[in-house]
């Protein structure tokens, strides 16, 4: 039997703003959604799904305080510019990266909610 990762859910506070977000600034296109409760985004290869958390967690701060997860973005080219895009619409962006042996260029940013995300280039 072969498993495969299709699509990754993160439970959000505000389903419309992370919708925006992903859509204006990685320019994923909708999949499907229930509006203000639930979108699916197509990432590439894996699906991104967002999904109002329940009426117990409304309210509460999540994200890079309270989350293990990162969000890897990889793209071929052009990750400074789209970094100088993100930032000059306010998001949080932390600065450019190299790694010795790890031939990439990267930098991780905070989303609306505060889910870290790392963008990845290939040398």
């Amino acid at each position: 039997m072969q498993v495969k990762m299709t699509r990754v859910m993160l439970y959000v506070q505000d389903v419309g703003c992370l919708k925006f977000f992903y859509h204006e600034h990685f320019g994923f296109s909708v999949v499907e959604e229930i509006e203000s409760e639930w979108v699916v985004l197509n990432a590439g290869a894996i699906e991104l799904a967002l999904h109002r958390v329940g009426p117990a967690y409304c309210g509460v701060s999540g994200g890079s305080n309270s989350s293990n997860v990162k969000m890897v973005f990889t793209m071929q080219s052009e990750l400074t510019s789209l970094r100088d895009r993100l930032i000059a619409a306010g998001v949080a962006m932390r600065e450019l990266k190299r790694f010795e042996g790890f031939p990439y260029l990267l930098c991780d940013g905070v989303d609306p909610e505060g889910n870290v995300f790392q963008l990845l280039q290939p040398d």
